[in-house]
């Protein structure tokens, strides 16, 4: 009669290609229309009522290029998602002054992060946002950062209206409060892309020139020609120097200044030398130039800052990630009426509104109502939490239940994720790239350079006065560390470029240099080692009822319904669920073929039917001491099967732990969820009990990783907010695909495809990526080395130095982009 199995959603999105007709499509979206939302006599058919407002509102506007530039996209299908808010928040004075900046003629900007933005018809769609709200003045979307910078003029506009007009096309707006400082970072980047384009023309000019005076070289030159030539090459390339090179005659000043020697140092002093010897000879009208050779040095090393910049820069907007967790408003209670205020305008002691299915605005006291609040985004804590009157709220827990009454403790930055994020934001700051290693012996190289410069000058004029000079120069020049500069960066590009198309999204340098050396992995247990979601993983008893079930529990969405309607499926035509009624007590009835079906908690179903029967009680028994939460499911009145829900262990996750240990991993586990249940899992995987870590809160996963980093490098994998602190400050932090945003921005690394398997692979590909970048280093001071020696011996002349120089960085070049740190795509196991 039992059966004991691991139900698997089915591919609904194959599933529905092949049984859905064209007229049984959604009319926005494109997605499968559920049967219970078919309307046979509507000409159009929506899966969802946001993709109909949607719909409706871009037709009304005359905006339907929209579809057809959306058939032309192959991105993903996704539902329209409106909320309806007033936004009226937004135009509170608080509000304005925190996130908004005033502009000259009366104009006034923001930025938005927008929900739901997928392709470029979206991009499309926002960016006709002037046309279809007076006022706004421009809407300029940035696609890969869902963020659309706009330009109002609050004399004709309110920003609540041109937010709820974003809200009815789909995209949900919530304020991005980084304005100023985002202003700012757009003007750095501006800044360095002119820098670099500068450097790139001067390179092709200086190129050309250079071209006829080595051609002259070997055939010959007439001498006004040569003249000419050397004179404009040397304004072009101190121009080079003088303006995009700046920043490292900046740096090397600084420096000096603060004693803090870095790369900056010795690669001014080889592109002084250079600069100082070819303006010299050039006014002389004797002696060689080498102002190609610079300007290329000067285009390559501002290439490679870039693009270490750029990783860098990824980490940056980890503050802003936490603080999206948040909302941006809140109701605000006074007396009998609800007022709608931003956050900034709650002082201690106010009294807010949290509705059902909303997130905590801020840190307080419940003092109206009882409900369950889910928390695992800052607890890891898998199952809700019961709470009443005098139970502390966290901002960013989600309401499941019913209305409460919150008495406001904290706000922002003081709330427990604004804790959370000065954390993050201190063990980001904390991290060195790979890069430093170089910067620490930028100091002894200058010494020693400077020093074999004064010895070679010295000696030359002892045995050849007339070209003490000469050999001299040569040595400063062929010992700039360009390539040495160049190394690295360019390496880590093509590692994380490799990286990215296997699905593994690398930040910086340092992450794949720690993966490197083995030590500690330390695991989140929900959404990384388990799916992070409830599924269907056991039922017992009546086969035949399982379409029933789930005709029923597609009416309803509760994630208990949810995962009965994902593993069972819906697709019986024949059978047709009604009177659906769902209860606040746990428990959902209906009918279906003339059957009454009552499926819920063993409480709910006790008030369903007569008696539960002994093979019911000892099945439910069983269920909950394997940690999964068993539901009944009554049909007339009796019990006829009972059904295992629960957060299961990832498929992979037993091997991809057996492989990690044979590379010699040592593997533990850590949760905010209780020590039984995290005990029961890692008795699944096999884990250490000693290395098994349950109950441990957002702030204690910082401690606890910092203790097993004391012993050696630590690797933390997670996916939660509560999660961003312990992914910072972990010797590597790892954010497992599915995770939030927040984990996303503070870990080091982003597996973008399920599952732990990643983490295998990235292991022994970091190690690859190690030794390419020691190879190219390796490369660079042979340069350097056997340069220094030749030009020391007077085997070399500053041209040859000159020439040296670029071959050096080429080099390192060819082996960064020779590198295959990551198997082919398709060398996938």
């Amino acid at each position: 009669m039992a059966t004991d199995v691991t139900t698997t959603a089915p591919d609904t999105t194959q599933a529905a290609s092949s049984k859905t007709s064209v007229n049984d499509l959604c009319a926005h979206c494109g997605l499968p229309v559920p049967k219970g939302l078919i309307n046979p006599e509507a000409d159009r058919q929506f899966c969802c009522h946001g993709c109909e407002a949607v719909y409706a509102v871009i037709h009304r506007l005359g905006l339907t290029s929209y579809y057809r530039l959306k058939e032309r996209q192959a991105a993903d299908r996704q539902p329209a998602r409106t909320t309806g808010a007033g936004y009226t928040a937004f135009d509170h004075q608080a509000f304005i002054k925190r996130c908004c900046e005033d502009r000259p003629g009366g104009l006034r900007c923001t930025d938005f992060y927008l929900e739901g933005v997928h392709c470029a018809a979206c991009l499309w769609l926002v960016e006709k946002l002037p046309s279809v709200v007076p006022g706004v003045i421009e809407a300029r979307l940035t696609m890969h950062k869902s963020r659309v910078h706009l330009t109002w003029d609050p004399a004709v506009v309110e920003l609540s209206q041109i937010a709820s007009a974003l809200d009815s096309l789909g995209y949900p707006p919530h304020p991005a409060r980084d304005v100023a400082a985002s202003a700012i970072v757009t003007s750095e980047n501006r800044r360095e892309l002119i820098r670099i384009g500068v450097a790139g023309a001067a390179v092709g000019n200086a190129m050309i020139l250079a071209i006829c005076l080595y051609a002259g070289y070997f055939t010959g030159i007439e001498r006004q020609y040569e003249t000419l030539f050397r004179w404009v090459g040397m304004g072009i390339a101190l121009i080079a120097l003088a303006w995009p090179g700046a920043v490292f005659f900046r740096g090397a000043w600084s420096a000096i200044r603060t004693r803090t020697p870095h790369m900056d140092l010795p690669i001014a002093l080889g592109l002084t030398a250079g600069g100082v010897a070819g303006t010299v000879n050039t006014v002389l009208g004797a002696g060689e130039v080498y102002f190609d050779t610079l300007a290329v040095l000067v285009f390559l090393l501002l290439v490679g800052r870039a693009i270490q910049r750029r990783q860098q820069r990824r980490s940056a907007d980890a503050v802003e990630q936490l603080f999206r967790l948040t909302p941006v408003s809140a109701r605000r209670v006074d007396g009998q009426a609800i007022t709608e205020v931003p956050i900034e305008a709650l002082q201690v002691g106010d009294t807010v509104e949290l509705r059902a299915g909303e997130s905590a605005p801020v840190d307080g006291q419940i003092s109206l109502g009882e409900s369950k609040l889910d928390q695992s985004l800052l607890t890891g804590e898998s199952r809700p939490v019961g709470v009443t009157v005098g139970d502390a709220v966290h901002a960013a827990s989600i309401n499941l239940a019913s209305t409460l009454h919150v008495r406001v403790e904290a706000t922002g930055e003081r709330t427990r994720v604004g804790a959370l994020m000065r954390l993050v934001e201190e063990s980001t700051r904390n991290k060195a790239p790979i890069v430093q290693a170089a910067d620490r012996l930028a100091g002894w190289f200058v010494a020693v350079v400077l020093t074999l410069a004064i010895a070679t000058f010295a000696v030359w004029l002892w045995l050849d006065p007339a070209h003490a000079v000469d050999h001299a120069v040569a040595l400063l020049i062929v010992a700039c560390p360009c390539a040495l500069g160049l190394a690295t960066p360019l390496t880590l590009a093509v590692a994380v470029g490799q990286a990215a198309r296997r699905g593994i999204l690398i930040k910086g340098g340092a992450a794949l240099e720690r993966m490197a050396r083995r030590g500690t992995i330390l695991l989140d247990k929900t959404g990384t080692v388990t799916l992070g979601m409830t599924t269907l993983a056991r039922w017992h008893g009546d086969e035949s009822i399982k379409p029933h079930v789930a005709a029923i529990e597609a009416q309803s969405s509760h994630r208990i319904a949810r995962a009965f309607a994902e593993s069972l499926g819906t697709e019986d035509d024949t059978c047709r669920a009604s009177e659906v009624s769902q209860t606040h007590d746990g428990g959902i009835t209906g009918k279906v073929d003339g059957k009454a079906l009552a499926i819920g908690s063993t409480d709910f179903i006790r008030g369903c039917v007569s008696a539960i029967p002994p093979w019911a009680d000892d099945l439910i028994s069983q269920i909950t001491h394997d940690w999964l939460t068993p539901v009944l499911i009554a049909c007339d009145g009796e019990v006829r099967a009972v059904a295992g829900l629960g957060d299961t262990v990832r498929p992979d996750a037993r091997q991809a732990i057996d492989n990690l240990r044979r590379l010699g991993w040592r593997i533990g586990m850590v949760s905010g969820d209780h020590q039984e249940v995290v005990g029961h899992v890692a008795d699944t995987l096999g884990l250490d009990p000693a290395d098994t870590h349950g109950g441990v809160m957002p702030e204690k996963k910082v401690d606890l990783v910092r203790s097993y980093t004391q012993q050696g490098p630590t690797v933390f994998v997670g996916d939660g907010v509560n999660d961003a602190a312990a992914l910072a400050g972990a010797t590597v932090g790892i954010a497992v695909h599915g995770g939030a945003e927040a984990s996303l921005a503070a870990a080091d690394i982003y597996l973008s495809r399920p599952g732990l398997a990643s983490i295998t692979e990235l292991s022994r590909a970091s190690g690859r990526v190690i030794r390419s970048i020691r190879r190219g280093l390796v490369v660079s001071l042979t340069y350097n080395a056997l340069g220094v020696a030749l030009a020391a011996a007077g085997v070399i002349s500053p041209l040859i130095a000159a020439v040296l120089m670029p071959i050096s960085s080429l080099t390192v070049l060819s082996l960064a982009v020779s590198t295959r740190a990551f198997a082919d795509k398709g060398d996938r196991p």
